[in-house]
């Protein structure tokens, strides 16, 4: 691996690639340098030479090309892992899906985000809801035991368009079989029937109330901790109804029940 002790970034190798759906989504595992530290929850910075010739193996860092993705993986894994969308007619993610295993990388030093569990305060149950790809900040979490030993629940709800954008459904299984009836999975697809789940955004499941119903449990200030990851339409909304039930963001030092991450 190449020298970056003065550069802000490293140089890491693609050691493993799988499409979850052709031409659609698909995820990335990369070596990892020994001091990149990260909490679950949190992203890294992602950077590609587009255009730069191909002999620049240490390109100054504004001429890299960086896009934010959370990281899979747990903390103390040897590799990191990141799960992403093929945009077409996308700047970077193209390229990204094109890399295959033995290349180059740029991966930032630098961690970013607050979207952890120590923004909340203990106890209560955690809603974890994402669409997509934001599903990747929440899947460090579910094997985490520290966030077992802070809340008594946890219910990860991922929305898709289609049944086959369902990913991670292995490891999320396996959570299911650890943590029993203290984890909830809510798998919901908007355009195609799921099994007994209704064909609808997040959004519209706040407002019904359907959401509470189908976790079984309240959606209570009081008792639950939010966290939204996905799509800025479904984050910008779903803040502003759970803002209206009295979930608030943590400000100055106080803790909240309501995180948000902005990749955007």
């Amino acid at each position: 691996m190449s020298e970056t002790k003065d550069l802000p970034y490293t140089v890491q190798s693609i050691v493993e690639k799988k499409i979850w759906v052709p031409g659609k989504l698909f995820s990335v595992k990369t070596t990892r340098d020994p001091d990149f530290n990260f909490k679950p929850g949190q992203y890294a910075r992602l950077g590609l030479g587009l255009g730069l010739d191909e002999d620049e193996a240490m390109p100054p860092a504004s001429d890299l090309t960086w896009r934010a993705f959370s990281m899979v993986n747990q903390p103390d894994d040897e590799h990191l892992e990141f799960f992403a969308t093929l945009v077409p007619d996308g700047l970077f993610s193209p390229s990204l899906y094109e890399l295959e295993v033995g290349d180059s990388i740029y991966i930032d030093k630098t961690t970013f985000g607050f979207l952890t569990i120590e923004q909340f305060p203990q106890g209560g149950t955690l809603w974890l809801i994402s669409t997509g790809t934001g599903l990747s900040a929440f899947l460090p979490m579910l094997n985490d035991e520290k966030t077992w030993q802070l809340f008594d629940n946890v219910i990860l709800c991922h929305g898709t368009r289609l049944i086959e954008e369902f990913a991670y459904t292995d490891l999320i299984d396996g959570v299911k079989e650890r943590y029993g009836k203290r984890f909830v999975y809510l798998p919901i697809s908007t355009r195609e029937t799921h099994k007994d789940y209704p064909q609808k955004r997040f959004t519209d499941l706040i407002v019904s109330g359907e959401l509470a119903e189908l976790a079984g449990h309240p959606m209570d200030p009081e008792v639950g901790r939010f966290m939204l990851c996905g799509n800025p339409g479904m984050t910008t909304e779903a803040r502003k109804l759970l803002g209206e039930l009295g979930f608030k963001s943590g400000r100055r030092g106080n803790l909240g029940n309501l995180a948000v991450e902005k990749y955007w």
